[in-house]
């Protein structure tokens, strides 16, 4: 999927996280040049875990196979960062706040990539929408910057491009694509679902994470809000990752947890990574013809 995006003329990024170690990234990257000679990048998030992952090994391994390009997100990203740097490596780093954004900018990060409350995954806990979010970045940032979280057509590039940002960002909306390593049965359920069928876990926790609002969520919040609220430890059962996994290979909606934005309100079929982009772009193209042609002064008769 990540060659199918970056040969339909986006920039796809094979996320670390999905593979199980360091040398399945390795391998997965190799996997990737094989089937595109197109730009891609690696993206590592730094989550707060009780055993993380040995992030430095997948920036290594990533480095060492000629990766040139990471997204960065997380917690305290600036040893990353550094390293990425110090290998001459093009770093973009995502934010929730415009305090955070300017942080990263001291730490020597390339490009931003601003993210708002509709994302999927951990939008921040300030609850700021991605509106607000990429006008208060054009006032504030002296770096390009992509808007990220809530976006899925053509209409949402032409307003980003609109607010200052150099693209989109795009997560919810490339899993119901049919080169997305998922299950069919979960590409046809974010069709029909809308954009208020997700919902937030962890809010108690202060870890707020927008997953699909399935049986198993809607228990993690119910346990939160019971009186006394909820610790980690008595939700990791229903948020085990192997569950997780077992939505997108088995097609099962309720067997885990499983991230989605409010852009499902927005999908409406299952296109190839190309149609789904050269069609992006005819719709951004046509709002700003739009635009362009209603501030032409019209001709005296």
């Amino acid at each position: 999927m990540v060659a199918a995006v970056s040969n339909a003329g986006g920039l796809g990024l094979l996320t670390a996280l999905t593979q199980p170690n360091s040398e399945a990234l390795r391998e997965a990257i190799k996997e990737t040049r094989r089937l595109t000679d197109k730009p891609f990048g690696v993206n590592i998030t730094i989550l707060p875990a009780i055993n993380p992952p040995d992030y430095g090994a997948f920036a290594r391994a990533a480095i060492e196979e000629g990766v040139k390009i990471f997204e960065t997100a997380g917690n305290n990203p600036a040893p990353m960062v550094k390293y990425l740097k110090q290998h001459g490596a093009i770093v973009l780093h995502k934010c929730t706040t415009i305090r955070h954004a300017k942080s990263a900018i001291k730490m020597g990060v390339d490009v931003l990539s601003i993210d708002g409350f509709e994302c999927a995954g951990h939008p921040g806990e300030e609850d700021i929408g991605g509106v607000l979010l990429l006008a208060r970045a054009a006032q504030e940032l002296d770096v390009p910057y992509i808007a990220s979280g809530g976006f899925g057509d053509g209409r949402g590039l032409a307003a980003a491009l609109s607010l200052g940002a150099d693209g989109i960002n795009m997560g919810t909306r490339f899993m119901a694509t049919v080169e997305a390593p998922i299950h069919q049965n979960i590409k046809e359920i974010m069709v029909k679902s809308t954009e208020q069928d997700t919902i937030h876990i962890f809010r108690t926790l202060n870890n707020t994470s927008r997953v699909y609002k399935n049986n198993v969520a809607k228990e993690v919040v119910r346990l939160e809000r019971r009186p006394g609220g909820a610790k980690f430890e008595e939700l990791r059962e229903l948020v085990r990752g192997e569950r997780g996994r077992r939505v997108y290979t088995e097609g099962d909606v309720d067997a885990g947890i499983w991230g989605a934005s409010v852009t499902l309100g927005l999908i409406k079929d299952i296109p190839t990574c190309k149609e789904l982009l050269d069609r992006m772009v005819r719709e951004a193209e046509g709002v700003i013809d739009e635009m362009n042609s209603l501030r032409k002064p019209k001709a005296k008769l």
